[in-house]
């Protein structure tokens, strides 16, 4: 395993083929995927030699808004270019990781691609070159293209070595990977028919096949179809997968690439250089040649070609074999799809090893016998080749037209663990966007691949938190099966665009531990059930009160026994519940801002913020509880009403006593059981709510009293820190200054009111909460934050809501704050046996026909360099360009019609006709339709600016506002935030009394 290379991700588009899986059944199905040359490539009627093959559908498509390029750079850009980002996107998703995680990291992309049509086609003639056609149009440019875009910072390079292009990319991208030059290596090859010329060249040297068609191998073999095609592949070393839990399609196991040097002619293959090419790959992949159950070959279809790469293969495969070696070429299905021949061929390989079939090989029926396969002992596959358990080894060839030629050994990947079959528990399912419309989209695709599944969606939902977040707009829902999932996603995409959920900043989370009352027999024993990090949290606080309790708090938990609310274990069980929630919480990523505890509530809160020790506070909560057991009876009356007649009460009532302050009209009473029932009946009498709590004490009052000396004694024994969180005392009312959490304080905090509502103000007041999560067996404090007129602008949740509670609500929590900007540990959430890959819908992108190659040398060259004003403006409009772009969130207008964004609607000075100036610049340098532009728009994360942009529209913006003069770029720098910020700075640069925009 040391050096091995696992193939962890795939994507590709090939004709009649867009997608892995479509691919795959192409192939299966033996496939022809040759046609007639689309009429927006050439005119067939011109070149009636070169009017077929395999031609992809879609190439003038590009969602330029998603990867935030100009719609005029988007039409200058080489259609490889454009094809190639969307499938680094999905392939990367693919392979189980979001592709913004490995933003800044050292991936490597390494792209094979021949040749440089675009170039030709855009930059002769009469049109004047531009920046933007310069580097839309350079082939080695490919490659740097999509590590800028995914902000990737290792080895980026784009190879060219005619049609073995691609297959050296991923030799180099192995070699990287194996001197740790990148951790995750993206190999890929691109090829499109643009022109008829290469095809025209083909013919005149006798390789072109009249009918368009490859037929490797065939007697009827003529010569070469030319093919579009894009794959891609994400690499990572074995090991690191595996330890990952990656799906491994394949495994690399060595490869190797030599030259012809000096042969029979440039063009011409060299059998001799192929045999050793091969020869050297099976060295260093540590195989021997009759270890290879079949090799994906080279396979042109031309006469001179199939033979000698057959007499290549027999010297290396006709060796003393079981069987022989089988070959056969994709080239059959697709044709020669030259830069991303090999590709193509490493993609089928690993595809069929991963499911263990060999697809038969198009035209493999009618074998050319010259090649004499038998006697070399090779044979074609002419069915589906089924591939016995345990490791199977294959290789993929690739020669170039200059003599460059490849090979790559491949082993079957080792067999996953299968974990024992658990129960299947709520996850949640994510799903990220750079757009509403784009949620919207994509809701859709992932319902379509999820109703199809099995019914349990816990491994699927832990795949959506790895590969499908980190993007602006985001979508979480909690399931339990695939049904109800489907389901759910469906109706979400139905609601309106205005709904779909864009945080600018992650929440503020205020955690509310539940008071004394709260226990019942059972609670949380779902969540116990279901989630792992929860059992172990709660089995932890057990474990420590165990030795004062003198039992198993758990153990009488998921009984369902009664005894769990008693006087003795009542505090206990709470305190490890809270705890429990608490932990896990944390561990799933939910740090809280602050913390406030009700009553035996703050124990576990001064766990959470570090001011007591998991042990120290056990020992402490079993204390109180064994001493308040010792306690006369006695019981609390929650009274909801104003504080006026609850003080009149007490003054004719001195056996109660004023126990908890939890709000304006909530208030509770503790004393003697009888009073209490005087009192309730009084306070319904004035027309009040009175209700007696389920507590066997008057807490909180002058009976506790006795008590308060033991108590302390016990709190004086533990270890006592500073908060690390910002502690909302219930004893003080507000936040914790200096004061330490000591044994005076939990001693007076025992027998004290409880000042809730005044620390509950404090800490809304000073910490601005966006959440208030509370922490218990069921819900008490929640109801009161909205009484006490807190709760807006504040959501409320709560992981377990009471008996009812399924194990699902903390999930419920977790998608709640995911959609208002928290980046869980996801993993936290799921069993160790639901943590496994599951392929995911890929992402599904605007790939609507926007940039025809027709227009590109209008869009992209003569509209930016002629400054006509207004009309350059609109060859956006012509493309589409930005059609979807004001629905994204950072642009479109807010609830007052203003711009959304930095600057919002314009500062002092920002004049309607320099806006109106501002714009017009920017949508004649970028290609934007002007009508679209808001004010609030940002030049670098929205529209896609960069220096070279800057420049150009600086340029614009002195000839439309000649009063500001010539501009000094260091001074417009700090101006270009956004449109409207841009508009200020030039407003303020316009001489007193100067009409701006006319001289």
């Amino acid at each position: 395993m040391g050096d091995d290379i696992a193939v962890v991700g795939i994507d590709c588009l090939f004709p009649r083929a867009h997608g892995v899986d479509a691919y795959w059944d192409l192939l299966l199905g033996s496939g022809d995927a040759i046609g007639e040359v689309p009429p927006d490539r050439w005119d067939p009627a011109a070149h009636p030699d070169v009017a077929r093959g395999g031609f992809a559908d879609g190439i003038d498509g590009f969602d330029h808004a998603f990867f935030t390029v100009p719609p005029r750079e988007a039409a200058a850009m080489d259609p490889h270019q454009r094809l190639l980002l969307p499938s680094v996107w999905r392939a990367i998703e693919d392979s189980g990781t979001s592709p913004s995680a490995l933003s800044g990291s050292d991936t490597g992309v390494f792209v094979g691609v021949m040749g440089g049509e675009w170039g030709r086609l855009t930059l002769s003639g009469q049109h004047r070159p531009t920046p933007q056609l310069g580097a839309g149009s350079s082939a080695g440019m490919i490659a740097n293209r999509v590590s800028y875009h995914l902000d990737l910072h290792g080895p980026s390079l784009a190879v060219d070595t005619a049609c073995s292009s691609s297959l050296v990319a991923v030799h180099l991208a192995v070699q990287a990977l194996r001197t740790e030059e990148c951790s995750t290596a993206v190999a890929a090859g691109v090829n499109l028919v643009l022109s008829p010329t290469l095809g025209l060249v083909y013919q005149q040297l006798g390789l072109a096949a009249p009918d368009g068609r490859c037929k490797p191998f065939a007697a009827d073999a003529d010569g070469i179809g030319r093919a579009d095609g894009v794959g891609v592949v994400v690499l990572r070393r074995l090991r690191d997968a595996l330890a990952e839990g990656s799906r491994v399609y394949a495994v690399i196991r060595g490869s190797a690439v030599n030259q012809d040097g000096r042969s029979n002619g440039v063009t011409a293959p060299s059998r001799w250089s192929q045999q050793k090419v091969l020869a050297t790959a099976y060295q260093r992949a540590g195989v021997s040649p009759d270890r290879v159950r079949f090799v994906e070959a080279h396979g042109t279809g031309t006469v001179l070609g199939d033979a000698i790469e057959c007499a290549a293969l027999g010297a290396v495969h006709g060796v003393p074999r079981d069987e022989p070696c089988a070959i056969g070429s994709v080239k059959g299905n697709l044709g020669h799809t030259e830069g991303a021949a090999g590709i193509a061929g490493l993609i089928k390989t690993a595809l069929a090893l991963h499911h263990r079939v060999v697809p038969t090989s198009r035209h493999a029926d009618r074998e050319n016998p010259r090649l004499r396969l038998a006697e070399r002992g090779l044979r074609l596959i002419k069915s589906p080749l089924r591939l016995p358990r345990g490791e199977t080894v294959a290789g993929v060839s690739s020669f170039g037209m200059g003599g460059t030629n490849a090979h790559v050994v491949l082993a079957s990947a080792p067999a996953p663990h299968r974990p024992g079959r658990v129960p299947s528990a709520a996850g949640v399912f994510t799903v990220t966007a750079d757009s509403a419309e784009g949620l919207r989209r994509n809701l859709l695709a992932q319902a379509g691949a999820v109703a199809g599944r099995g019914r349990a969606v816990s491994a699927l939902c832990w795949s959506s938190n790895r590969a499908k977040t980190g993007l602006p707009y985001r979508y979480a829902t909690t399931a339990r099966d695939a049904e109800e999932l489907a389901g759910t996603l469906r109706r979400d995409a139905e609601r309106p665009a205005r709904d779909a959920v864009r945080p600018s900043a992650a929440p503020v989370v205020g955690f509310l531990f539940t008071g004394q009352g709260s226990t019942y027999s059972g609670m949380t024993a779902g969540l116990y059930r279901d989630l792992p990090a929860y059992r172990r949290h709660l089995d932890e606080a057990d474990a420590a009160l165990a030795p004062h309790t003198g039992r198993s708090l758990t153990e009488l938990l998921l009984a369902g026994d009664e005894r769990i609310t008693g006087a003795r274990l009542a505090q206990p069980a709470l305190f490890a519940v809270e705890y429990a929630l608490s932990q896990t919480l944390t561990e799933l990523g939910v740090r809280p801002a602050a913390v406030l505890g009700h009553s035996v509530g703050e124990y576990a809160a001064a766990v959470t913020a570090g001011v007591l020790g998991l042990a120290d506070a056990a020992a402490l909560v079993a204390a109180r509880a064994a001493l308040m057991a010792e306690l006369p009876g006695g019981g609390m009356l929650a009274v909801r009403g104003e504080r006026e007649a609850v003080d009149a009460l007490l003054a004719g009532e001195p056996e109660l006593a004023l126990a908890v302050v939890n709000g304006p009209v909530d208030t509770v009473l503790a004393g003697g059981r009888p009073a209490l029932e005087r009192a309730a009946a009084r306070l319904a009498g004035q027309g009040l709510r009175a209700r007696l709590l389920d507590v066997p004490l008057a807490f909180h009052s002058p009976a506790v009293a006795p008590v308060v000396p033991l108590l302390r004694e016990a709190a004086a024994r533990a270890v006592v820190r500073a908060p690390e969180v910002p502690f909302a005392s219930t004893w003080y009312g507000r936040l914790l200054r200096d004061e330490p959490l000591d044994a005076a304080y939990w001693g007076a905090q025992a027998a004290e009111p409880v000042l809730f509502g005044d620390a509950l103000s404090a800490l809304v007041g000073q910490i601005a909460p966006t959440h208030l999560v509370e922490l218990g067996p069921r819900p008490q404090l929640l109801g009161l934050v909205g009484r006490a007129g807190f709760g807006a602008g504040v959501d409320c949740l709560h992981p377990c809501p009471g008996p009812a509670a399924t194990g699902r609500e903390l999930a419920d929590v977790i998608a709640a704050l995911y959609r208002s900007g928290l980046d869980p540990d996801w993993s936290a959430l799921y069993a160790p046996e639901h943590r496994r890959p599951e392929r995911l819908a890929p992402y599904a992108f605007d790939d609507r026909p926007r940039f025809p190659r027709a227009e590109a040398r209008v869009a992209a060259g003569e509209a930016v360099d002629d400054g006509g004003g207004e009309g350059d403006a609109g060859a956006g409009t012509a493309h589409g360009a930005g059609g979807e772009r004001a629905e994204r969130g950072r642009l479109r207008p807010g609830p007052d019609g203003g711009d959304r964004g930095e600057g919002g609607r314009g500062g002092p000075g920002a004049e309607p006709v320099v806006v109106e100036a501002v714009v017009g610049a920017v949508a004649e340098v970028g290609g934007y339709p002007a009508g679209e532009l808001t004010r609030g728009a940002r030049f670098y994360e929205d529209l896609g600016f960069d220096s070279v942009m800057i420049m150009q529209l600086k340029d614009r913006i002195e000839a439309r506002l000649p009063q500001v003069g010539e501009l000094a770029v260091p001074d417009l720098i700090p101006a270009l935030r956004s449109i409207d910020s841009l508009a200020v700075h030039l407003a303020g640069l316009v001489p007193a009394g100067a009409t701006p925009g006319k001289e």
